[in-house]
């Protein structure tokens, strides 16, 4: 007899990470959006509250992403930075420490929130796993339709 079975019945340990594209799409336009919200309420002149802000929207992009998701990402949310949030604004400058800094903590930022859904999602699938293979499961074959001189 044929037995019907879904294609993707089976439970993914962890889930796949969205494509580097879509991520950086994200931090082009959500840094330049955040850059621009702050620049309304705030003013410009305020770039170590732009740098926190854009550091959280690294991260957090950070935790659908993959490893190599994060040197764009920290790019693009620091060509936000650098270009608009800081005067003059339009013009990138780059001044050497203050701004390797800068993309260090984006970097960092976009890194940490990766790892942490790696292992946020690693430890997920360690836990079903143990629970389904745990000291109170059956044996493989002793259950109620094994053979009783089988041992």
């Amino acid at each position: 007899m044929i037995e019907w079975v879904p294609l993707g019945s089976g439970a993914r340990p962890v889930p796949r990470p969205v494509a580097a594209p879509l991520v950086w799409a994200g931090a082009f336009c959500g840094a330049l959006a955040l850059v621009a919200l702050l620049n309304g309420i705030v003013g410009s002149g305020r770039p170590g509250l732009a740098l926190a802000v854009l550091s959280l929207l690294a991260a957090l992009l950070g935790l659908c992403a993959r490893f190599t998701a994060a040197p764009g990402t920290a790019v693009l949310c620091w060509l936000s930075l650098n270009g608009f949030a800081i005067p003059p604004a339009g013009t990138l400058t780059w001044a050497g420490r203050r701004d390797a800094v800068w993309l260090g903590c984006l970097l960092v930022a976009a890194l940490v929130g990766t790892a942490l859904a790696r292992l946020v999602h690693a430890r997920a699938a360690y836990r079903r796993l143990t629970t389904a293979t745990g000291p109170d499961a059956p044996e493989p074959g002793a259950g109620p339709g094994a053979c009783p001189g089988d041992f």
